[in-house]
């Protein structure tokens, strides 16, 4: 079986937050403080055994922002479970939690008290004044309403013996800030202690391991210099605490039991230039990846010894202390794996692994409450598209994932020079602001601009993009037999572009906007006002005429007012050799040149500036 869907309602941060759960790694991402850790802990309320009970019982902060809990108010937690059918442990362990078939739901909740609900239902005690103090928790299996929409003083389900439930579902976390080194020393975390008890080994074999370590105690306490120390040991202990109380003393081991031998054991490690290492000899992150290995074949013997009616594995930051290339290996591996998992992360490295639909992404909005999605749900998003989207969504494009808020653009011209020229011009600094630059590579944004919408992701995005769909691809004829039709094709290029403009404009909503130049980025950023700078940049690329003719036209070309005709002309000329410069030393490199440059900028095209504006209000 496998947990599908979670519904948390007024708790902390989400206001309300209901979504689907892939089978194999679900992950849970977004920027710094939209809740990821507070997603877990709401889980934990429902399943997790090992989490103390007191943590149950919430305090007025657990409820989401605003909330007056004088009045009856309700925290839930709802997680629904599917294929679980012709499966006797799971079944058994479902029994009292079946809504439907092959679905079975288990429901946290925190709301007013039995006596509470009936006293104010009767009309007995007044519909406020209500402290904390009159609220208690309590876990259900099963019932016919939906957590999505149950008001506080519907019941529904039936109270489940919670410690029973969870001997039979095993929930472990790994904590971001996780010391594997301690939890491998310790007997109740390590899981090389689950893997090894006394009803693993049969019992002549734990006979011959004890025999052994009585044979080497026995040899141990002979040596001459160990029961050396143990005679002088005795001797100071006669003077010390005279005849009546002194004890013989001899050095030695403890009798040995099998529990002595499985309690000592460690894991060694070995490589090519140290064997039978312990751990605490590797890096962090090696050792995250041990005990991750470890739990994952403590889950497998569990399923293979039909000891489980389920189990889930938490991670938060699996990506810590891990090399990138690690962090891919890993998460590939643990959607090989039989556990499911979820994990919270800030990876790229991951996100660009992970399938669109595994993702549960929480934007913060600006408001108390964190919106939460998972996109390919969207119904607009065909298969296509989400598909498109998966291939696309490389390291450096799921920054949009993370970002608080993004600009779209097509290449890495637009990355690299859009933030520095912005922060010249306009004195905004992007990073600061918490909006990422992000170049799809093309001029495909509709399937990106789907996923930018209030019931989707629901976080500023601007689209700049270029107005003619050639993108400076298509070159002039060589020969006059190769003009026939030329301009047909034109016509079919600009009907592309406008055709494109158009299907991007038509996708604007309260998140999205389209900001589009005439052109293309180069001529468009080749302004009065940018000439120093391209002039410095052809420079150094080695385009000495082009920048002596760039910073000739700064000084004769007016900062403000209207060029004439002549001027314009100038300008016009000077837009394309800044445009047959950033080909002829290629686009992306002519840009990172530039950027060194931005400083000098004095001015920014509208479109550019409009974008920047409209995201950062």
């Amino acid at each position: 079986m496998y947990l599908s869907r979670i519904v948390v309602r007024g708790f902390r941060n989400f206001v309300h937050l209901d979504v689907p759960v892939t089978d194999k790694v679900t992950c849970v991402v977004g920027e710094n403080n939209t809740g990821k850790s507070n997603l877990v802990f709401a889980l934990r309320l429902a399943l997790d055994a090992g989490m103390s009970s007191n943590y149950r019982n919430l305090t007025t902060e657990d409820f989401s922002s605003g909330t007056d809990i004088s009045t009856p108010q309700q925290v839930i937690v709802s997680l629904e479970y599917t294929d679980f059918a012709a499966k006797a442990n799971e079944e058994g362990m479902l029994m009292q939690c079946v809504v439907g078939p092959n679905l079975a739901r288990i429901t946290y909740r925190f709301r007013p008290r039995r006596e509470i609900r009936e006293a104010i239902k009767a009309g007995k005690h007044p519909v406020t004044g209500l402290t904390i103090d009159d609220y208690r928790w309590e876990i259900n299996g099963g019932g016919a309403v939906d957590p999505g929409i149950a008001e506080w003083n519907q019941d529904f389900g039936q109270w489940i013996k919670f410690e029973e439930l969870q001997q039979s579902y095993l929930v472990v976390l790994l904590e971001p800030l996780r010391d594997v080194e301690q939890r491998l020393r310790q007997t109740h975390f390590s899981p090389l202690a689950k893997l090894l008890t006394p009803a693993d080994i049969p019992a002549a074999e734990r006979t011959a391991l004890v025999d052994c370590l009585v044979e080497a105690n026995s040899k141990i306490a002979g040596s001459a210099t160990i029961s050396s120390v143990g005679t002088a040991i005795k001797k100071s202990m006669d003077a010390t605490a005279g005849k009546a109380f002194t004890m013989d003393v001899a050095l030695g081991m403890s009798s040995p039991t099998f529990t002595d031998v499985a309690r000592n054991l460690t894991v060694l490690l070995s490589n090519n230039a140290v064997k039978q290492f312990e751990p605490s000899r590797n890096g962090l992150g090696l050792n995250n990846i041990l005990y991750i290995s470890m739990l994952v074949t403590f889950f497998a013997r569990r399923v293979m010894e039909a000891k489980t009616a389920g189990q889930l594995l938490i991670i938060e930051e699996p990506e810590a202390h891990l090399h990138p290339q690690l962090q891919r290996i890993l998460y590939s591996s643990l959607r090989s794996d039989d556990a499911q998992t979820l994990i919270t992360t800030h990876s790229t490295h991951i996100t660009s692994q992970a399938p669109l639909s595994s993702m549960i992404i929480l934007t913060n909005d600006g408001t108390v409450s964190t919106k939460s999605t998972v996109a390919t749900k969207y119904p607009d998003l065909t298969e296509s598209e989400a598909s498109d989207l998966e291939r696309y969504l490389d390291a450096t494009r799921s920054t949009l994932l993370f970002a608080r808020k993004a600009i779209l653009v097509e290449g890495p011209a637009e990355l690299y020079l859009i933030g520095p020229i912005v922060k010249a011009v306009m004195k905004i600094n992007l990073d600061e602001e918490g909006i990422s630059v992000i170049p799809i590579h093309g001029a495909h944004f509709e399937s990106y601009a789907k996923l930018f919408r209030p019931n989707a992701i629901a976080k500023r995005c601007s689209i700049i993009t270029d107005g003619d769909a050639q993108n400076d691809v298509y070159e002039p004829p060589l020969n006059d037999e190769d003009k026939e039709g030329e301009d047909e094709i034109d016509l079919e290029f600009d009907l592309f572009a406008l055709s494109r403009v158009q299907k991007l404009k038509a996708q604007e909503n309260d998140c999205l906007k389209v900001f589009v130049g005439e052109t293309t980025l180069e001529r468009e950023l080749t302004e009065v006002g940018t000439l120093e700078m391209f002039a410095a940049a052809c420079a150094e690329v080695g385009a000495p005429r082009v920048s002596k003719f760039l910073k000739k036209l700064a000084t004769e070309l007016p900062k403000t007012g209207t060029l004439s005709t002549a001027q314009g002309a100038k300008l016009k000329r000077a837009k394309e050799y800044v445009l047959n410069t950033s080909k002829r030393f290629q686009k992306g490199r002519f840009a990172q040149v530039v950027s060194k440059y931005a400083h000098l900028a004095e001015s920014i095209p509208d479109y550019i500036r409009q974008a920047v504006v409209w995201v950062t209000q």
